[in-house]
């Protein structure tokens, strides 16, 4: 039953890989009539296409900057530190991502509009680091919790001043944990399409310009070529960002 599920959710995906390389006569036909390499090239030939994913980059770095930032900052807040509406603090820090993407683009684009901002670039990248910050935010918090404090009572015992400390001790340890959530974020937003739907106003990231291409199937070789593309670049992260938290499931620092 499990492999069924697997199958489930990966063949369709394995379809459209397969369909990016198939031959324009046959664009929907399998198995495959033919291969070629040319809608690729199509694909890099049009500027609609290299437009939107120059967007989809643009806003996942900065929507992954701004993540890391604020997720390690409350993550070093709250790490070891127990106060009154702490569990509180956690909650909303989980609610843009928990909720029904709908749920959160209708409540950030409530909020543009009371302020009365134009829908653009900014709103996508504010909008997207509102989901992304959990992703970093675990990841830092889980790395915390498993330092061993005696490491950095060690280093203050030694001379080391606090920022010293955090900076040879602390820090060291939590790199792949930053890395591995930074690279999360980055492919959690640059797929992202129900939340930029409700910020983006007239701007066009990579997935609402795959949404728009299923209303004109004329193009659809260079669709799948796309597609192919966007499930490339958010795998990815995911991959590396697994590989770099591999066996870190140990107490950090718990060596005797």
């Amino acid at each position: 039953m499990a492999w069924g599920g697997i199958a489930f959710l990966h063949v369709p995906l394995v379809l459209v890989a397969i369909y990016a390389f198939n031959t324009e006569e046959a664009a929907f036909s399998f198995p495959p009539q033919g291969f070629t390499l040319r809608w690729f090239a199509a694909a890099a030939a049009r500027d609609d296409v290299i437009a939107a994913i120059a967007l989809s980059v643009k806003v996942a770095l900065v929507a992954t900057g701004g993540a890391t930032m604020l997720g390690t900052l409350a993550a070093l807040a709250m790490a070891r530190r127990t106060f009154f509406g702490k569990d509180l603090i956690t909650l909303a820090f989980i609610l843009p991502i928990a909720l029904p993407g709908i749920i959160t683009g209708i409540a950030l684009h409530s909020v543009f509009r009371l302020g009365s901002v134009t829908p653009g670039f900014w709103t996508i990248a504010v909008g997207h680091t509102t989901f992304c910050v959990v992703v970093v935010y675990n990841n830092v918090v889980a790395r915390l919790r498993r330092l061993s404090p005696s490491m950095i009572e060690a280093a203050m015992d030694l001379g080391a001043s606090g920022l010293v400390a955090f900076r040879t001790v602390v820090m060291p340890q939590l790199a792949t944990a930053l890395l591995a959530g930074s690279i999360l974020a980055f492919g959690l937003s640059f797929d992202e399409l129900i939340v930029t739907t409700f910020t983006a106003g007239h701007e066009q990231t990579l997935p609402i310009w795959l949404l728009n291409q299923l209303g004109r199937p004329r193009a659809v070789p260079v669709t799948n070529v796309v597609a192919l593309m966007v499930m490339l670049i958010t795998a990815l992260p995911i991959v590396g960002a697994w590989w770099l938290t591999r066996g870190t499931e140990d107490t950090s620092g718990s060596s005797r």
